[in-house]
């Protein structure tokens, strides 16, 4: 049987990267994708087909895809929309731009990338959209008001899609993690530094807790390993009715039945216990 093509964002680590490898290996054909030419030149060495795909540009989107098409002879069975990023900081301490800047790759490329492989699917069928969310998609944590609000918007987005694209055999799924095992406390280290004013902010003396959190190589509490978002991503692509949603990590569990069952004031508590 023809191996089934899935187009893979973000794959220079982590969840990414991950599940690129482990697609390859049960008989994917994976278009692994990354921001940064150095990544995608590690991923040609690795034997992947890959191409430069950065969110924040419509010429890059375009072009990759453009790429894609070229190279499968016009079909996608599977889009895994995976790149995103964090960018911590007080939300009275994010700039105009440095919100939008959150949006462009965590929502806007997303979108955009996804409109394009909607229109094959429509035309060949069948398709799989899965889209890589998180627990911050379900409640809000503080310092984190960039990526919960990229990350509800991609979730009413995807809602919103599964109901439009009922009885067109294109599925839509949406996966939830909490703490994965991955670079993204790093890469959100940087973001921090970069764009937040941290000596002038009301939250200055918060913010060294905050940053010790981020420079800590000890994993947070209930963290996974990627291969339990691969475990899911599997089914969301195999299964011949997804689930809407894939909740993975005690964290997410714990949080999304909190959210359900307390009253906002007590979960508010909650919330602001969590570091």
């Amino acid at each position: 049987m023809e191996s089934r093509t899935i187009l893979v964002t973000g794959c220079s680590s982590g969840i990414g990267y991950y599940c690129a490898k482990a697609l390859k290996r049960d008989g994917f054909r994976v278009f692994a994708t990354a921001r940064r030419d150095e990544d995608v030149q590690r991923l040609h060495m690795e034997g992947f087909e890959t191409y430069k795909l950065d969110l924040e540009s419509s010429e890059s989107i375009k072009e990759a895809y453009a790429w894609v098409m070229e190279q499968s002879d016009g079909k996608l069975y599977a889009l895994f929309n995976n790149a995103a990023y964090g960018q911590p900081g007080a939300v009275e301490d994010l700039s105009r731009e440095v919100l939008r800047a959150q949006f462009e790759t965590n929502l806007f490329g997303t979108h955009e990338l996804t409109a394009l492989a909607i229109k094959t699917m429509r035309e060949q069928g069948y398709g799989r959209i899965v889209q890589n969310s998180s627990v911050l998609g379900i409640v809000s944590l503080r310092f984190r008001g960039a990526y919960n609000a990229g990350k509800y918007a991609l979730e009413g987005l995807s809602d919103t899609l599964r109901l439009e694209l009922k009885g067109s055999n294109i599925f839509v799924a949406l996966i939830e993690p909490g703490p994965i095992r991955s670079d993204f406390r790093k890469n959100a280290l940087k973001k921090f530094l970069e764009h937040i004013d941290k000596e002038n902010s009301h939250f200055k003396e918060e913010y060294k807790a905050k940053l010790k959190a981020l420079e800590s190589s000890e994993d947070a509490p209930f963290t996974l390993g990627e291969d339990a978002v691969y475990k899911v991503l599997k089914h969301a692509l195999n299964s011949p009715r997804p689930k809407e949603r894939y909740l993975v990590t005690k964290p997410t569990y714990f949080f999304a039945v909190a959210k359900r069952i307390l009253p906002t004031r007590w979960l508010d508590g909650l919330l602001g216990r969590v570091e």
